[in-house]
């Protein structure tokens, strides 16, 4: 079954196709960027053949999704012969509020429910639903599933998802912690209990998912107990360009000094905080590294705030969890990042932390122990693979449903 991997941006899409008939096989990915502006780019990797790259205007996203169809397709770059060996399209959506507990094939209540969650993830839903709806009318009839980035979290217990703001606005409004990033936290936690041969019912798992946008989960027994995005994926950890948690009267007295409306707000703690408002510099952590290496104190004062938080938040669900036997980093940062590793991971002794400097430094994008033998709790790097979670969720419902319709 080949399984197309849609991942729709604002602005962007990127995507995969993997050939699921045995194992999985990637046959291509790419992205496209600039999507309603000048001068879109699209940038497409055949496995195993020569990148293609392609500057043209991109309006919108039906058309970039039909570029897509069009590039896999090609006789030079494309790795099939026509769209219709497409059997399935897997989509990544951010919020399905709190009705999905699971991936789920798209029908009309679903994308009527993605609409409804519009709200809850405005930056992100609207793509989601734009992608679903370009593909309705470039391959009609093609089965279509939704893999929220939520799911995982709907085992949170109550006290952990909600607010301490007059329950009438949950009623209203659904505020509550949703967390995102799900379906990497699911996939390393069970892909490292794999690796190591453990049961994971029998573990207590923080898995560190670190990259522009970065979030800690506390998992017990193969179950998200509490994670640090929120309402939102501002909350949490200092990011890239996000502020994380903050007080939130600080932001009614910036709001107030600067005159500044709900969009102003907005922008500010999502594209003008994090490391980046920080530092002044970059929301690239490689960047801030050149820049630290180089005595840039505002450069210094982020990596160490970035780090610093994260140690709060493993710290914090330790507690949650009554200790903890496997921390896992994942995500750009996580994977790549061993200097970020090494200033999160030092001081830990007094939590069963014994990190291994050696092999951790140097180690990027693969996975790996990154702590000291005698360490009573293991340290790992575990390579995520969301595009694959996707690719594997939607052959097992679009199979079960083609089953059920037998």
């Amino acid at each position: 079954m080949i399984i197309l991997v849609l991942n729709c941006g604002s602005s962007s899409i990127k995507y995969q196709l993997f050939d699921m008939s045995d194992g999985h096989q990637l046959l291509a990915k790419g992205l496209l960027e600039r999507i309603g502006l000048n001068e879109s780019i699209i940038t497409h990797k055949p496995t195993g053949g020569e990148p293609y790259r392609l500057i043209t205007d991109i309006p919108d996203h039906t058309t970039g999704i039909n570029m897509v169809m069009e590039v896999l397709c090609d006789p030079e770059h494309g790795v099939i012969s026509n769209v219709n060996e497409i059997k399935a399209v897997g989509h990544r959506v951010v919020n399905g509020g709190e009705s999905y507990p699971d991936s789920v094939l798209i029908d009309n209540d679903v994308k009527k429910n993605i609409e409804i969650c519009i709200e809850l993830a405005p930056l992100h839903n609207p793509a989601n639903l734009k992608g679903i709806l370009s593909v309705e009318k470039l391959i009609p009839g093609v089965p279509q599933v939704a893999v929220f980035d939520t799911s995982f979290h709907q085992t949170m217990p109550d006290y952990a998802y909600m607010y301490a703001l007059p329950y009438e606005y949950y009623e209203k409004y659904r505020i509550r912690k949703y967390g995102y990033h799900g379906t990497s936290h699911k996939f390393v936690a069970f892909k490292a209990a794999r690796l190591l041969g453990k049961d994971i019912k029998e573990l207590k798992i923080i898995t560190c998912h670190l990259g522009n946008g970065a979030s800690v989960t506390a998992v017990d027994k193969g179950l998200s107990i509490d994670t640090s995005m929120g309402f939102t994926p501002v909350d949490g950890l200092i990011m890239g360009t996000r502020t994380g948690e903050v007080d939130p009267g600080v932001l009614v007295y910036i709001a107030d000094k600067e005159h500044l409306n709900v969009t102003g707000v907005n922008n500010m703690i999502n594209k003008k905080s994090g490391v980046f408002g920080i530092s002044q510099i970059s929301s690239d952590m490689r960047d801030l590294e050149t820049a630290a290496e180089a005595g840039n104190k505002k450069a210094i004062l982020a990596l160490k705030m970035y780090s610093y938080k994260v140690k709060k938040f493993i710290g914090s669900y330790i507690a949650a969890l009554n200790g903890v036997d496997l921390i896992i980093f994942t995500g750009g940062i996580g994977e790549n990042d061993f200097n970020m590793r090494k200033m999160i991971c030092t001081n830990m002794e007094g939590l069963g932390v014994i990190f291994d400097e050696e092999i951790n430094n140097g180690a990027k994008g693969k996975d790996l122990i990154v702590s000291k033998p005698g360490s009573r709790v293991t340290v790992m790097v575990i390579t995520t693979d969301e595009e694959y979670v996707i690719a594997h969720d939607t052959k097992t419902i679009v199979e079960k449903a083609t089953a059920g319709n037998a």
